[in-house]
């Protein structure tokens, strides 16, 4: 690996372009290497993929289709679509639940939407946090629009998810209350100049307008959290794709966008002062980033992964639940600030709150873990369910508390040490204590079940069941695996056939809009 290291430069300064981030980061999307050159030619990309990366980046393909077809009949997800099919585009790309092809940018719109409406994809956590299969939908709708093959499309998705987890690992953003699409949007730029070898000089201007474009603060996933939490990663792919579109036709970004005076680290980060390492991969280094990341097998923000499992095992222990007289889960700086008690939400105990704001309290699934031993990505939400009088008074009496021991843990640079759990403290009314520790998610790499490629296809038949046929199962699920093969007409086999009839009438009845 190459460390770059990012600081904020006077305009007087002139930093050369191959010195800025920026054009680091399209370098290794285009596989011309971190060091300086023109980029005036086409990037050859990385032309031999190592094997287990590809084979990932098809469980991501799975994965993502999986929610998506789960999410179908869901508001914010028909909404995105009905924007998506007003603009119907030649060739266009597909969106989930209709034939109809639209513009890229909308399709990206969509069916982004639909990947992130129930938070039950990929994820990856360093120094900041991110989802990058969120990368998929808009690379895979440009692939369609412009005729390129699975082999295209996986070149790109594995590139996005390099540049993605390097900036993840390099550089915070939640610290300043940005929201964590800002790296998505370049990690997606640059996917994109992969997919379509594009020149360096192209990608690197696509990445500083992505920047620029969609940097917003994480009020998103706070207090009162709504439906734009599904929204903002699909508004980053969109944009993503308009900024490679102006950057192909010449036009160019606000520069350095990352180390200027005036730029992203200077007045959003850590300021004039800033100074960041990004690990990037040298020259013919594998690019094998996207096997770091992990996926989940509970629909729930990643750091509730490990406490769902826990709370499984610890319900036999506990007996009944109307004899406890407190919960405590000493976990780190993160959950217990953005997920847990430490946030200051009332909204992380209230029975009214959205399905949104429930994903994002731990006090609330730790409770229903405990009472049910199980998640579902519906049911566990249900108005009704959580407004349960004993799941209520069980929930109020769970609280979190900041360990330092975990969150030296969760910032581990090993990732076979790195761990996103922590331990219950279950006080009975009697004064018997229980507690038991959980570090990562039994379907984490470094779980009691890792997922591997029959554990992805187990999740998708699940969330297809009713939506999707059988037989349409099976047949997406071979395009998936032969994804590698597929020639450009055979990319629409990655979106599994479901009742379209059914998705119009949903859609039907949604108010009317703009377009």
């Amino acid at each position: 690996m190459i460390e770059h290291h990012v600081r904020v430069h006077p305009s007087a300064d002139r930093l050369p372009r191959e010195e800025q981030l920026a054009w680091k980061l399209a370098a290794v999307a285009t596989g011309t290497g971190t060091g300086t050159g023109t980029g005036t030619g086409t990037g050859t990309g990385t032309e031999e993929l190592d094997p287990a990366g590809v084979s990932m980046a098809v469980n991501r393909v799975i994965d993502n289709a999986a929610v998506a077809v789960a999410s179908l009949l869901r508001r914010p997800v028909a909404v995105a679509r009905a924007q998506a099919l007003a603009h119907r585009g030649a060739p266009g790309a597909r969106v989930f639940g209709s034939p109809t092809r639209v513009s890229p940018e909308w399709a990206a719109w969509a069916n982004g939407t639909a990947v992130r409406e129930l938070d039950f994809h990929d994820t990856y956590l360093a120094a900041d946090y991110s989802h990058p299969g969120d990368n998929i939908p808009p690379l895979l709708a440009v692939a369609q629009h412009t005729g390129r093959s699975g082999a295209d499309l996986l070149r790109g998705i594995v590139a996005a998810y390099e540049v993605h987890v390097a900036l993840v690992r390099g550089i915070c953003l939640h610290a300043h209350r940005i929201d964590h699409v800002a790296h998505l949007s370049a990690a997606t730029a640059c996917g994109l100049g992969a997919l379509l070898r594009l020149p360096t000089a192209t990608v690197y201007q696509a990445v500083q307008q992505a920047v620029h474009t969609t940097t917003a603060t994480r009020q998103s996933r706070k207090g009162e959290i709504s439906s734009w939490k599904a929204f903002a990663p699909a508004f980053a792919g969109k944009a993503a794709i308009e900024a490679v579109d102006r950057a192909m036709r010449g036009e160019t970004s606000p520069s350095p966008v990352y180390e200027g005076e005036d730029g992203f680290l200077a007045w959003l980060l850590d300021g004039p002062q800033s100074d960041y390492t990004v690990l990037l991969p040298a020259p013919g280094e594998p690019r094998r980033a996207i096997l770091d990341t992990y996926t989940k097998e509970h629909s729930a923000e990643y750091q509730a992964q490990a406490i769902i499992d826990l709370a499984r095992r610890l319900r036999e222990k506990a007996g009944p639940l109307e004899k406890v007289r407190s919960v405590v889960l000493h976990t780190s700086h993160h959950t217990h600030h953005v997920i847990g008690s430490g946030s200051g939400d009332p909204q992380k105990y209230d029975p009214t709150a959205s399905r949104e704001t429930l994903d994002h309290s731990i006090p609330y699934i730790l409770a229903v873990a405990l009472e049910d031993g199980a998640w579902h990505h519906e049911r566990s939400y249900a108005p009704e369910r959580a407004q349960r009088p004993e799941t209520v008074t069980l929930w109020q009496k769970i609280t979190t508390v900041e360990d330092p021991e975990w969150t030296a843990r969760y910032h581990d640079p090993d990732p076979a040490r790195r761990a996103f759990g922590g331990r219950v403290v279950i006080t009975l009314d009697d004064g018997t204590v229980i507690e038991d520790e959980l570090g990562v998610a039994d379907a984490h790499p470094a779980g009691a079940r890792p997922f591997d490629r029959p554990a992805y296809e187990r999740k998708f038949r699940t969330l297809a069941e009713g939506v999707v046929s059988p037989a349409d199962q099976d047949r997406f699920l071979s395009a998936a695996a032969d994804l590698a093969d597929l020639d450009a007409f055979g990319l629409d086999r990655l979106f599994p056939a479901v009742d379209t009839e059914a998705v119009r009438a949903f859609d039907a009845l949604l108010p009317k809009g703009l377009f």
